[in-house]
């Protein structure tokens, strides 16, 4: 992983374009409950935003990895996937957002394309930035 930010989304906000549409890997931090229809509309903004890898810890993650899953999906009509527009995708129910963290860190390569960069993408009615890029980088240190 070369480059981090962090993005920060309240529950039902439209999502903001991405970018450039360069691949990423997408760290999915739930601190609030969304409804289904909320989640399948980031889920889908995430594969057309080119989203490769995607993480997901807390709240709902599991439900979050189906979405994405469906949403990829969905963007090839239910056909095959090729393997450059596959949405790896795990979950984290049992780890701590540290422990998440730190494999976030490790970034497990995708089957075919570099990630260059990862989102951190909060939901969560407040901000918080600067912890969750601080907490992000005290994973990543072999002394934690």
């Amino acid at each position: 992983m070369t480059t981090l930010s962090y993005l920060h989304l309240r529950p039902g906000q439209p999502p903001p374009p991405l970018g450039d549409g360069r691949p990423f890997g997408a760290v999915l931090v739930i601190e609030d409950a969304v409804n289904h229809e909320w989640r399948a509309l980031v889920s889908d903004w995430l594969v057309a935003s080119g989203c490769l890898y995607m993480v997901a810890w807390g709240r709902g993650c599991r439900s979050w990895a189906d979405s994405v899953d469906y949403a990829n999906l969905s963007h090839f009509d239910h056909g095959e996937i090729p393997a450059d527009a596959f949405v790896m995708r795990t979950w984290h129910t049992e780890e701590s957002l540290t422990e998440t963290f730190w494999f976030v860190g490790q970034w497990p390569s995708h089957r075919t394309v570099d990630l260059g960069r990862a989102i951190i993408i909060h939901v969560s009615p407040e901000e918080r930035e600067a912890d969750l890029l601080e907490a992000f980088q005290m994973a990543q240190r072999e002394d934690r």
